[in-house]
Order: C-alpha cells, then structure tokens, then sequence
C-alpha cells in the first residue's frame, strides 16, 4: 500500500504525518488489497470551530473510495473519516469476494 499524504496550503507537521500514517495502515486490516491511499488536509474557514477536513481517496481493484470528514482538529476528523471508510471497505469487501 502507498501512502500520500496532501496538505493543500499548509506544511502538515511530522506528528501529524505520522499519526495519519498509523491510522491509516490500520485499514489494511480490513481489506489487505488496498493499493494507494490519499489522504488531503484541508483548512475551510478559519472563522469556524470545525475548520479541519481530512478526505481519504482510497484505490483498491476495480474501484476507488472516498470518504471526507470535518472536525475541530485533523486528528478527530481523521479518526471520523478512518471509521467510514472502514464500513466502505467492509462493503467492498463483500462485494469483491462475490
């Protein structure tokens, strides 16, 4: 699996790469076939309390999932959109052993 990580606009700090490299290395237990995933960081409006998005593209045979989330912090939106696209993955998953 390939990891790229996109910070659009910002430097992503080295703990926050690795905490994004922990989590997301996490979702090859649910389906070991994945084979590039990339993730984007993204700032929206800095007025508002929830202004951290993390999108997930995930490539995995025959199709490509995505999921995105938006917290207060990178780590809650990423630990947000890690857990919808493990239920993707567990579709996919289903439908790929058919």
């Amino acid at each position: 699996m390939n990891l790229h990580i996109h910070a659009v606009n910002f430097k992503a700090s080295d703990q926050l790469e690795e905490v994004i490299d922990e989590k997301v290395k996490k979702l090859v237990k649910h389906f070991d076939k994945i084979i590039d995933v990339d993730v984007y960081l993204k700032l929206e409006n800095h007025q508002q309390i929830k202004d951290k998005i993390v999108e997930l593209k995930v490539h995995v045979p025959g199709d490509v999932l995505f999921a995105s989330e938006i917290a207060k912090t990178f780590e809650e939106a990423l630990s947000e959109v890690v857990v919808a696209m493990k239920k993707q993955l567990g579709k996919h998953k289903e439908k790929y052993a058919k």
